[in-house]
């Protein structure tokens, strides 16, 4: 389990290869600096360009961030160890005691199968049991010795109590033959007739009170007929009272069924409304895997720490993962424009007008006299080639240039031909639904409190995105209507022609594209020559026709 401190680097809700990579190399930058505990995450799934470049590479993905919101991992749990069902209720109070908690948990091989508290353990006091509840509770008889502190004179203490009662012999011998049966447990003094009656009449155990000592017959005799001897400095009053704290407490415990427990990966939120409703003192933990972890109480709930993270290749919150608004943000490393994420503390902010963070990231690998290995420099030129374009879009700055020559050069990669393998494996669109392509990069935005949603796929073949294009358009339309963005619009951009034809949907698209390009839309369409980037080209001008 990733420790409270650790910090987690995480691109936007559609990962593109500069947003993983991005992640990944700024993370092993911070560890080569700071020496603390960096992770890179990824708030979505892997498109099919990326996949290949970790595949190419030979690097793990990050793994997937759903949510940060503060999460049952991220307090104290308090590691309270598991306890046998077969220990005596005696010893679980001790228990309590010595540890300061109030709940046991009752494990198995790590598995809770229980509780047991102390509100359990006082009820058994008050409750009126008859002689045979021992039995009823299958007591080991080792737990009997355990309780009364006892000493085993003859016989083995390894079995179960399971059938019979518990007396006291307190009469004549004569008297005795009338209650003693066969297995019963018999708490008696110092008497050699009663012990020697008590025997022959096939009791299973006798206890011995007040230290007394046994002699050397009575043990021969107990032997020979199988009865338990034990010997105890407790008087038989004090027995009496004791022997029943003997019992396991699988006779008294919670059963798993009915426990109200959480996993490590519930979130903070959703737990606070049961445990409100509930007047529980402790509740146990578990893993993912099932495995029990520890418990935690409506106090700990109080320490809640906010998860740490640096925010690569977006600055807006709408692009950001889910609950980022609970996190503390250390860190933003973009090249995009400014967006409207807040925070509460100030925080290194790094945004420079490149084509891609990953060239950001290698300046600051510079900056920090930092060794890049073969590895990152291959993954900081993946996220330059893929984010540029080999070097084709507007955005593409002389810095992106040469910083990827630089690392090209380091990773031992030829450019342009890496550069299309990348683009043909990302534009592999035949075997995916509408869905899947509209959503693989796509990003809202909001202007003057118009929601707008801009996606966009890029394609070295204009063949594939012509089959492509029947179904985004009518994908398209159904999107405006699910109130996901006001107006929406979709760049199926050929990189070969260096040219976008955009997909428009919702009240006045049409006239903002007018505005901003001057073109006519004809049948919720239009081809826009020399436009391949989403980020410099298509939405400024969008953003501009829009303010006018």
């Amino acid at each position: 389990m990733e420790g409270k401190e650790t910090v987690y680097v995480i691109g936007h809700k559609n990962p593109d290869t500069d947003s993983v990579c991005s992640a990944i190399c700024y993370a092993r930058l911070k560890e080569k600096i700071t020496g603390q505990h960096y992770v890179a995450k990824r708030a979505g799934h892997l498109n099919e360009e990326t996949q290949y470049v970790m595949d190419k590479l030979g690097v793990q993905p990050p793994e997937y961030m759903k949510d940060v919101r503060p999460q049952v991992r991220d307090i104290q749990i308090r590691k309270t160890p598991g306890v046998s069902k077969e220990i005596s209720v005696k010893t679980a109070w001790t228990l309590m005691k010595e540890q300061n908690v109030v709940t046991l948990p009752v494990t198995k091989e790590n598995v809770l199968e229980g509780l047991i508290t102390i509100g359990d353990i006082a009820k058994s006091y008050f409750q009126v049991y008859d002689s045979t509840i021992l039995a009823t509770a299958q007591t080991r008889y080792q737990n009997i010795v355990d309780t009364l502190e006892g000493t085993v004179v003859a016989g083995e203490a390894d079995g179960i109590f399971k059938e019979g009662k518990v007396v006291i012999a307190a009469a004549n011998p004569d008297m005795m033959e009338n209650y003693i049966g066969t297995g019963d447990i018999v708490i008696l003094g110092n008497r050699y007739e009663a012990q020697l009656c008590a025997i022959e009449m096939e009791a299973g155990c006798l206890i011995i009170c007040e230290g007394a000592q046994v002699s050397k017959t009575i043990t021969k005799v107990a032997k020979e007929h199988n009865c338990l001897l034990i010997t105890t400095k407790f008087d038989t009053y004090t027995v009496a009272r004791l022997i029943n704290q003997s019992m396991p407490i699988r006779f008294l415990m919670k059963e798993k069924e009915g426990i109200v427990k959480f996993q490590t990966e519930d979130f903070i939120e959703d737990i606070q409304t049961v445990m409100a409703k509930l007047r529980h003192r402790d509740f146990p933990v578990e893993d993912t895997q099932g495995n029990y972890v520890g418990m935690i109480s409506r106090r700990n709930l109080l320490g809640a720490g906010k998860k740490k993270l640096i925010l690569v290749d977006h600055n807006e919150r709408g692009q950001a993962v889910n609950g980022v608004e609970t996190a503390e943000i250390l860190e933003i490393i973009d090249h995009h424009r400014l967006g409207a994420i807040q925070t509460v503390s100030p925080v290194f902010f790094r945004n420079q007008p490149l084509g891609s963070t990953a060239t950001i990231i290698y300046h600051m690998y510079q900056e920090n006299q930092a060794e890049i290995d073969k590895n990152t420099a291959a993954l900081l030129c993946s996220a330059i080639i893929s984010d540029t374009l080999i070097f084709k879009s507007p955005t593409c700055t002389s810095d992106d240039v040469a910083a990827c020559m630089q690392l090209a050069k380091k990773a031992e990669l030829d450019i342009e031909t890496y550069g299309r393998e990348m683009f043909r494996a990302g534009s592999n669109l035949s075997g995916k639904s509408a869905k899947e392509i509209f959503y693989q990069d796509y990003k809202k935005f909001s202007v003057n409190n118009v929601a707008i949603g801009v996606g966009q796929i890029n394609s070295m073949s204009a063949e594939e995105l012509e089959k492509v294009k029947p179904r985004l358009a009518e994908f398209i339309q159904g999107v405006v209507q699910d109130n996901s963005a006001g107006i929406v619009y979709f760049l199926l951009t050929d990189i070969v022609s260096e040219s976008s034809e955009v997909l428009c949907a919702g009240n006045n698209a049409n006239a903002v594209i007018y505005q901003a390009f001057g073109v006519e839309v004809k049948d919720a369409c239009v081809k826009l020559q020399g436009v391949v980037s989403r980020k410099k080209q298509f939405f400024p001008a969008i953003v501009e026709a829009l303010q006018q």
